[in-house]
């Protein structure tokens, strides 16, 4: 490496050799040029189909974080289905305010093998139809005869779907970005316009069937939908549960029709907000409200983008990618399992489409920061803050303890609404959302965010867990009365640990890390001194002779497993970390040999996106292409839907089964993201784990641990060019591309550095 010059005009240089300075203007010229790349979607990165499509999982999904369609049919109809976020069937389970529900009878009964009364209480609630997400039901456009389907697109870069016949008769269709209204131009021959509530009232043809929840709507036992109407427009109200209800209006004029979803989360009348939007939306018209829409989808391409010389991967980012920017939007709630896109079949969602806390959630914020999406992943911190005092009355009543701990289970108010008990009542829920409070101040370094919202919760964190752990073993170090990892012997009795599981263990040290950590920056030094006294009284993880990271103390990984989660030191918690050194390094490469060793039988779709992920942690960059190539070909559905089983049938699992689910799908770009720069070690990393076949690569604005934007560009097998952008100001640590040695380069907050090497 050679010296850093600094140019008057702020860039930053290496210089690899002298006779670079006589190039300098040239070199300034450069620097000078156009951004490094595209941000916006390509045409190949579209969703495009000549055959349409047929069931609502292979829809075009469009959404604003808040309200979501799924566009599909042949046109006749064509369909658009609708789903709002807070649209819940949110009743309580009776059974947890019950005086059985506590963890000490949950612990006694389980010592005592009473299975059926553990089932009673904990488990079988869950087979109910209700607490559960619901559906807002659809619209249907029914074109005449002469219309036949010739195609349907989605353009990525504007998030407007479109629809073509043969005739010349064309509708697009969009949910607005930042408004709470749908629209749909059509040319060439206005069609029948009918609305259609979901079947809350009809006949139960199915009964439920458990977890994956297929059972008939209709066994919420609603009345039947008050609808209206008139020249022009179409509604309805649908009475819910407890005093819930919702109302949908469409309404149509001069061949554009527009539609609302209101909630009695927002007003006595929701049916005259929806209408409301509705006519304000008509008023301004289509080209108004598409080129507003537009506007915003720009600007959350500007964000970040990637380019790799994978089409497959690539163009997953960038479906993925786009799904994240419609499913999450600040001042809506969180996603869930299906966030806005609520099946429409007649049936409940599967698994409800609840708040899954064991990895669903998670995973689903994962490319959040460094991808450079800070301000919109607020929806899901802002969701926990707002339910932390149901969390802590949870927390109080069933635990008995003070501090905080979330149900890993929740409806939309946080509420818990049961399943496997050994992870629905998990104790480390809380601390796996805790890590993205603390990727929160990391990625942002908002002082004000790291004082009022990081730290408390990561505190409150901290105080739970020291209690839970207070007991010792017999080496005298901490431990759980009982412990699981998700989902390992499913809900089998052996599915809870005498002894603290490496899940269980990883999530308790880097609590009580992190805390201390906050603490330190924030000069609390007897917070400090507290959290690093527990961690230093937690035991060791649980490892094979070859380093091998074991689900609990003599208990290695069984067989096959969806679900990685005694790999969490690994990632996402970077509690062993590949720059540790050669031990940790033996551990990374055991523990995943392994997972190849027992193969991917039962695995799900996630677990190649995760699996992305911690072979980028392990710098094997052709393994976690390999991984998220077969994710994006075997387990999405062609609108790609993260379907969970191998829909390609070539032994990428043996489950085969298509529910949809999100978590997947967002896992996955945080993976190549992972594969493009790291810093999570404090230490910024170019392309860590690119396969030696991508020679050419480059990604724009990514963003770096230390509120730091970052674009490069490799060029030959080398980084050729990188530039920097500090938000904060202070120091970075980049490792070199050209010799790997640590670069420090001091920022002001707002500027921006250009190196070439």
């Amino acid at each position: 490496m050679g010296k850093v010059a600094v140019y008057p005009i702020g860039f930053t240089l290496t210089i690899r050799d002298r006779h670079v300075m006589n190039r300098s203007k040239t070199l300034l010229i450069l620097l000078l040029a156009p951004v490094l790349l595209a941000a916006q979607p390509l045409p190949a990165h579209n969703l495009r189909y000549t055959t349409p499509a047929t069931v609502w999982d292979e829809a075009l999904p469009l959404g604003d974080g808040m309200m979501g369609s799924l566009v599909w049919g042949d046109g006749r109809p064509l369909r658009i289905s609708l789903d709002r976020a807070d649209l819940w069937d949110a009743r309580l389970v009776p059974e947890y305010s019950g005086p059985d529900y506590k963890f000490k009878t949950m612990e006694r009964w389980h010592r005592e093998g009473r299975v059926a009364d553990l089932l009673r209480v904990y488990d079988n609630p869950y087979r109910r139809p209700a607490p559960t997400k619901i559906p807002a039901g659809r619209i249907e456009l029914a074109f005449p005869e002469g219309a036949q389907f010739r195609e349907t697109s989605l353009d990525l870069a504007t998030a407007v779907a479109s629809m073509t016949f043969s005739n010349g008769v064309v509708a697009e269709i969009f949910v607005h970005a930042t408004e709470p209204t749908g629209m749909a131009r059509i040319r060439g021959g206005f069609p029948q316009v009918k609305l259609q509530a979901p079947p809350f009232s009809g006949a139960v043809t199915d009964p439920a069937k458990g977890a994956i929840g297929a059972g008939d709507l209709a066994q919420l036992g609603y009345p039947a939908p008050v609808s209206t109407s008139g020249p022009g427009w179409s509604a309805y109200t649908q009475e819910g549960a407890e005093g819930f209800r919702f109302a949908v209006y469409a309404g149509w004029d001069g061949g554009v029709l527009a539609w609302s979803i209101a909630s009695s989360n927002e007003g006595p009348d929701p049916l005259q907000i929806a209408k409301q939007r509705v006519q304000a939306a008509l008023k301004n018209g289509f080209p108004r409200m598409l080129a507003s829409h537009k506007r915003w989808w720009t600007g959350f391409w500007a964000q970040s983008s990637v380019r790799v010389p994978n089409p497959v991967v690539e163009r997953q980012w960038y479906l993925d990618t786009y799904k994240w920017g419609a499913a999450a939007r600040r001042g809506a709630p969180p996603i869930t399992l299906q966030a806005v896109w609520t099946a429409d079949n007649g049936k409940l969602p599967p698994w409800k489409g609840d708040y899954h806390h064991d990895l669903n959630t998670q995973l689903s914020y994962w490319p959040t920061y460094s991808g450079n999406h800070l301000e919109d992943g607020l929806s899901y911190l802002d969701w926990l803050w707002k339910t932390r005092d149901t969390a802590f009355q949870w927390t109080r009543t069933f635990f008995e303890l003070p501090g905080l701990n979330v149900p890993m289970t929740a409806d939309i108010n946080g509420r818990q609404i049961g399943g496997w008990r050994q992870y629905t009542h998990s104790s480390t829920t809380s601390a796996w959302l805790a890590q993205h409070f603390y990727l929160h101040w990391r990625y942002s370094r908002d002082r004000e965010f790291l004082k009022n919202r990081a730290y408390p919760y990561l505190h409150d964190v901290a105080v739970f867990l020291e209690a839970f752990t207070a007991n010792k073993d017999a080496q005298g170090k901490r431990t759980h009365p009982l412990s699981s990892s998700p989902e390992i012997n499913d809900n089998k009795p052996s599915a809870w640990f005498d002894q603290v599981t490496n899940f269980d263990l990883a999530l308790d040290r880097w609590t009580f890390e992190k805390a201390a950590e906050l603490a330190a920056e924030l000069g609390l030094k007897d917070d400090e001194a507290r959290w690093r006294h527990v961690l230093g009284e937690l035991p060791a993880f649980s490892q094979a002779a070859d380093g091998t990271l074991l689900i609990a103390p003599g208990y290695p990984l069984p067989a096959s497993h969806r679900h990685f989660s005694h790999l969490m030191a690994i990632h996402p918690l970077g509690l062993i970390d590949w720059d540790q050194g050669e031990e940790a390094r033996r551990t990374i490469k055991a523990s995943l040999e392994e997972l190849r060793r027992k193969g991917p039988d039962a695995w799900c779709g996630y677990s190649y996106s995760w699996l992305g992920n911690l072979a980028a942690r392990a710098r094997d960059g052709a393994t976690a292409e390999k991984a998220l190539e077969i994710f994006a070909t075997a387990f999405c559905l062609r609108n790609s839907f993260h379907a969970n089983g191998d829909q390609s049938k070539k032994g990428y699992s043996k489950f085969t089964y298509r529910p949809f689910t999100l978590e997947g799908n967002f896992a996955m770009p945080a993976a190549l993201q992972e594969m493009m720069m790291q810093s999570h070690s404090g230490k910024v990393i170019l392309f860590p784990a690119v396969p030696d076949t991508w020679k050419d690569a480059s990604f724009r604005t990514l963003r770096a641990d230390g509120a730091f934007l970052v674009s490069a560009v490799r060029r030959g097998g080398k980084v050729t060019r990188v530039e920097i952008a500090s938000e904060k100001g202070g120091e970075m640590q980049l490792v070199s591309p050209a010799d790997g040695r640590i670069m420090k380069i001091d920022f002001k907050p707002g500027e921006k550095r250009t190196l070439r090497f």
